[in-house]
């Protein structure tokens, strides 16, 4: 049985979050208070984390901190009822996985949830290239830092462009099919299309300055992407 923590303090939260998780075949611990859930945490039973941001005791950004600190890469699926871009690149910086603004759907945040299982799981994933640091041709990606370097100087990513980005380095050597990408990095969303991934791929070879001849991120026709440390 795949065991979910849910650190949420709002009593009504985490009703709706265990009565559906445990109806959908998950275990399910709940935690209420940010002390306890980094304690929880940090005890190795569990599959994957669902962290509030805002709450009593510890906040969820600190308790995610801890966790990577610790050299834990349990997935965390960060929920908060603040919005914000800012909110949303500070939880990734500090090694949130995903994120999803509350109120939420149900089946939303299930996608969301198999999709970090699913990604949690894979070779890649296990082999090592969830390190901290991956460098390729003249960038340095930093994943503590939540940061892209270039020659010292900061390249500029928004928060999915940096996700992006991650989960890309994260499957190197891999061919990843714009559908697969589409579901690990934005979870399902009947309003995204694939369409979004190849928008997204674009930008991303815009920042890394290879919009004319990409070295890095290399389109396979007809199969979705591919990135390599070196061309």
């Amino acid at each position: 049985m795949v065991n979910i923590l849910i650190i949420e303090d709002e009593p009504g939260v985490q009703m709706t979050l265990e009565d559906r998780l445990q109806a959908e075949g998950y275990g399910t611990t709940v935690c209420g208070d940010g002390h306890a859930g980094e304690t929880e945490a940090m005890s190795g039973k569990y599959d994957l984390i669902l962290l509030d941001l805002m709450l009593p005791g510890k906040d969820g950004f600190s308790i995610c901190q801890s966790i990577r600190k610790a050299g834990n890469n349990i997935p965390v699926l960060m929920l908060t009822a603040r919005n914000t871009d800012l909110d949303t690149v500070m939880g990734l910086r500090v090694g949130g996985d995903d994120y999803l603004p509350k109120p939420f759907d149900m089946g939303v945040l299930l996608a969301r949830i198999e999709a970090l299982l699913r990604r949690s799981a894979s070779p890649s994933r296990k082999s090592g290239a969830g390190r901290k640091v991956v460098v390729f041709g003249e960038f340095r990606l930093d994943r503590e830092r939540g940061s892209l370097m270039r020659g010292g100087l900061a390249v500029e990513l928004n928060a999915q462009e940096y996700r992006l980005l991650d989960y890309l380095s994260q499957n190197e050597g891999r061919i990843l099919g714009r559908d697969n990408i589409l579901d690990d990095v934005w979870g399902y969303n009947s309003e995204i299309t694939t369409r979004t991934v190849d928008v997204h791929v674009a930008k991303l070879r815009a920042r890394l300055g290879e919009s004319e001849k990409p070295r890095h991120i290399i389109t396979y026709r007809g199969r979705g992407y591919k990135f390599e440390l070196e061309p």
